[in-house]
């Protein structure tokens, strides 16, 4: 068996069976790494002394059968945005050039304390603001399906390094889409749980009230062990997931408009599976959503642009040109506007859980309605980036407008990925839905 590109939870079972060892498997990877020819373009940075000394200890505590949890000596990687004590930690931004934090974010202190191994700080769109993974000013790491495409962002080195088996698993964040458009494009899961579900301290901001950390991985039992060391709770029971018998609704209309014809078939092929595993699948389209996305412009970029704009106007030079637009596309919002898109917003939420969500387990639509672009055309030309960048977050976002937990699966279909989306402060039961439909279309 390839142990690099095993699960997760596959290697910490081994090691829980005495079949594979964590410093080991630690070396492995970075052997990996450093043989890889795009590794520089993947991790920001490598921690092998840091990794080498998690790994003795993971070695040590499973030789005395005292194994904190399952990914005890599990080596993953971490986005570079969030905080690791003594490593430079950038945000892929050279507005941040040299930026040491002194301890740990408190997810990865946590993480650490349950025995996860870290392997490194991975590659980012400058400050997590887009969704496509181009970075001119630091890296663009490689779509792991075709390295002339983009990789998917703002969390691309984090899904690169786990489909490229250069780490168990990894941890991002995602503020309109940053963990599942990656996570899709490179054929893997990613969870964005609910907003505020885990702790922000230590993870450098975009917008503070959308920011949300969370996992990629291959499987969503990986994800939601993740999900729980972050939490410091317990993992949710995926024992006997089955999508049978659950009430699944298709968002359809906006999530449809202008996609490209390969996402929406493989969406539709994995609706199919689904229903055919037995899960009763309806379709609606809601005017709430509609209502919702044009708030977006009065939001995102005003928030972010607030809590960068002193370091952008100290040194805008530093910005890769399309990114500093979009932030500076938020300084001509005034404050009642953004006041008044936020109570708009809360009032939908409202509308969304009494009108539209209730009576079903999930929500189902395509994660990201068009194929990664041409990386290359995108540099090229400014237009089409932005173009491109607004489509492909364009589903991604109605989770975060919405304030739901969302997970993406692959399809089967390259690049392509089927959203789920649940209710609220209702991760473990949208886990457990993820769980059975996972199991449905991987037998499909």
């Amino acid at each position: 068996m390839d142990w690099l590109r095993a699960s997760a939870a596959q290697q910490g079972r081994a090691i829980m069976a005495g079949l594979l060892d964590p410093i080991d498997q630690t070396e492995a990877y970075l052997a990996a790494i450093k043989a890889h020819p795009d590794a520089r373009r993947i991790y920001a940075r490598v921690t092998a002394a840091r990794a080498r000394s998690e790994a003795v200890a993971a070695h040590d505590r499973a030789k005395l059968e005292q194994r904190r949890g399952l990914l005890d000596g599990v080596p993953i990687s971490w986005k570079d945005n969030i905080d690791s004590g003594g490593t430079v930690t950038e945000a892929g931004s050279r507005l941040l050039e040299g930026r040491v934090p002194r301890k740990d974010a408190i997810v990865l202190a946590r993480a650490a304390r349950q025995g996860t191994i870290c392997l490194g700080k991975t590659h980012m769109t400058e400050l997590a603001f887009s969704g496509l993974g181009l970075n001119p000013r630091t890296a663009t790491p490689p779509n792991a399906l075709d390295p002339d495409l983009a990789p998917g962002g703002s969390s691309s080195g984090a899904a690169v390094s786990v489909a490229l088996g250069l780490a168990a698993a990894a941890v991002g964040t995602d503020t309109g889409g940053s963990i599942r458009v990656p996570a899709a494009w490179n054929g893997l899961v990613g969870f964005m749980p609910t907003r505020d579900s885990l702790p922000e301290k230590g993870v450098v901001p975009l917008c503070r009230k959308f920011d949300v950390v969370g996992p990629i991985a291959r499987t969503v039992e990986d994800c939601a062990e993740l999900f729980a060391l972050m939490a410091g709770t317990r993992a949710a029971d995926l024992a006997g997931a089955d999508i049978a018998g659950r009430r699944l609704m298709v968002l359809d209309g906006l999530p449809f408009e202008g996609a490209e014809e390969g996402p929406v078939a493989a969406f539709e092929d994995a609706v199919d599976r689904l229903a055919r595993a037995g899960a009763q699948v309806t379709r609606i389209s809601s005017d709430w959503v509609a209502k919702a996305m044009p708030l977006s412009a009065a939001l995102f970029a005003p928030e972010a642009y607030g809590i960068w704009r002193a370091q952008i106007e100290d040194a805008p030079e530093l910005m890769w040109q399309p990114i500093l637009d979009r932030f500076r596309s938020g300084a001509g919002v005034s404050a009642p506007d953004y006041v008044a898109a936020w109570e708009s917003l809360v009032r939908i939420r409202r509308k969304w859980i009494k009108e539209v969500a209730s009576g079903h387990d999930a929500i189902l639509l395509p994660t990201v309605p068009i194929l990664p672009p041409n990386a290359a055309r995108l540099m090229a030309d400014g237009d089409e980036f932005v173009r491109a960048n607004l489509l492909t977050l364009r589903n991604t976002r109605i989770g975060n407008l919405l304030g739901l937990p969302v997970c993406t699966l692959p399809t089967g279909h390259p690049a392509c990925g089927i959203s789920i989306m649940g209710h609220a402060g209702r991760d473990g039961h949208l886990l457990h839905v993820a769980a059975g439909a996972e199991a449905a279309l991987a037998v499909a």
